[in-house]
């Protein structure tokens, strides 16, 4: 199964953002972070300007700082299997806290909030150019999924595929081991513990594959998730993540 766009996405994306822009004069919301009036958004002005932004120049694999945008030196001395990541925030407060309210209090606007600054941030002029482009979210295990009871990564990933005009797809593949959390375990034992968590069944001959999640840290599973990706015949796949975990 996939969400695919259709002629009527427009429209649907507007009808909705209205029905926000009246609510929120019914009823304006007050900033998630600082409590000032935020109107219809999810945060304020000054909130918003203050989100630890990542810097420009970056590894364009892994997305981590680079003097001049160069590929870094752990990406030269291991190749990941991916190929690019994008990313809009570094993972620090108040980010961290967005991100947790998110996954652990359901408030599922905010992944709206997410895809958002992903898009504002990201270079859409590149992807119409993108052959054979699709989206796929990060899956959870069965076991994280039921107790949590929706994948924040898909979440954040279905905005994205109606602005970009690209597939979303939403079966054909999944994490098949409920691994240890990564966050739990010291970076060098992380690649070790997702190996094999995840199957795919799709086809994916000559695509390119963007893969959507909220937070990267050392790579390992979007690593493993890419490595599944090409066994299966993705010629490239790029990730496309909320946070990214700095080295400090």
């Amino acid at each position: 199964m996939s969400i695919s766009p259709h002629p009527t996405a427009a429209l649907t994306r507007l009808l909705a953002h209205a029905g926000r822009r009246l609510g929120a004069a019914l009823l304006p919301q007050d900033c998630f972070l600082c409590g000032a009036a935020s109107g219809d958004e999810l945060l304020c002005r000054a909130c918003s300007d203050d989100l630890p932004r990542l810097p420009a120049w970056r590894c364009p694999i892994c997305a981590l700082p680079t003097p001049r945008g160069e590929t870094c030196g752990a990406c030269l001395k291991r190749s990941p299997h991916f190929d690019a990541t994008f990313a809009c925030f570094s993972y620090d407060f108040p980010v961290d806290r967005l991100i947790q309210a998110l996954k652990y209090q359901h408030r599922l606007v905010i992944s709206d909030f997410l895809a958002a600054a992903l898009l504002e941030a990201s270079p859409l002029p590149l992807v119409p150019t993108i052959p054979a482009g699709l989206l796929l979210a990060l899956p959870l295990s069965a076991q994280r999924l039921r107790q949590r009871g929706f994948n924040q990564a898909l979440e954040i990933a279905r905005p994205l595929a109606g602005h970009l005009g690209l597939p979303l797809l939403l079966d054909g593949y999944r994490r098949v081991v409920d691994t240890a959390p990564q966050a739990s375990l010291p970076w060098q034992e992380r690649r070790k513990n997702i190996q094999g968590a995840f199957e795919c069944a799709l086809d994916l001959s000559g695509k390119t594959v963007i893969v959507v999640d909220d937070v990267m840290t050392t790579g390992a599973t979007l690593d493993e998730f890419a490595r599944t990706l090409k066994k299966h015949g993705a010629a490239t796949v790029i990730n496309w993540v909320a946070a990214r975990t700095l080295r400090h």
